[in-house]
């Protein structure tokens, strides 16, 4: 019934932890796991395989033709994309497969980061609300195949804000969905970067991206503005 979909890059540490907890969640339902790797030099593939997730390898680097090479390979008619640093709830099937019923194609969950600064309950709570700035890819999204379909999937040029550009295209043609549970988001963009760092650097790539700046120009502003982006 739900494909998740988790696109990779040197991620074995992550993938390690991630896959099995995903299949305990649901080891009674209809799930496949897709790796969408682009070339992972360690051991994310082989920790993967040994799980029993299937690997795929897509042609070229990028989330968003990762995404659309796992969506293409998904035998399920729900597609859950994942990334590998991310944490769903453990109710995410029966949350997910309710929502659809409901009637909704398209949602997330909230956020919840690692740890217990107060700057990042901050940013937390304002994941709730249904903000541009709250369409990543961090919080988990799923999407039926149909609306992904009808929304063209990922535009592959895009090599940032690929969530963000796929859901404003899709709420044109279905209801979205936030959940009022939290997704675990990892910390590791602040364990390099101070919070305000982040949230310049944030508001500045929305900031260009709504002035229609080329990606190639906003990937490589984003690097330049934090400090060792995985």
């Amino acid at each position: 019934m739900i494909s998740i979909i988790i696109p990779t890059f040197n991620e074995e540490k992550n993938i390690e932890r991630l896959v099995p907890y995903l299949q305990n969640c649901c080891a009674d339902k209809e799930v496949e796991i897709i790796i969408a790797d682009c070339g992972s030099a360690d051991k994310t593939k082989e920790l993967a395989t040994s799980f029993g997730a299937k690997v795929i390898v897509s042609s070229c680097k990028g989330r968003a033709v990762q995404m659309n090479s796992g969506a293409m390979a998904a035998k399920y008619d729900i597609l859950y994309f994942v990334h590998a640093d991310s944490v769903p709830p453990k109710t995410f099937f029966t949350d997910i497969a309710t929502a659809v019923k409901d009637g909704y194609e398209i949602g997330r969950y909230r956020t919840k980061f690692e740890g217990n600064k107060w700057l990042l309950k901050l940013n937390s709570f304002f994941t709730r609300f249904d903000w541009f700035v709250c369409y990543g890819g961090d919080q988990t999204l799923f999407i039926t195949k149909s609306l992904f379909n009808k929304a063209n999937g990922y535009d592959e040029k895009f090599l940032i804000m690929e969530e963000y550009d796929l859901v404003k295209r899709a709420k044109d043609f279905a209801r979205y969905k936030i959940f009022p549970k939290a997704a675990l988001v990892s910390t590791r963009k602040y364990n390099s970067n101070s919070w305000l760092q982040v949230q310049r650097a944030n508001y500045e790539i929305v900031r260009l991206y709504k002035k229609g700046v080329p990606q190639k120009e906003l990937a490589e502003k984003y690097n330049q503005l934090l400090k060792n982006l995985k």
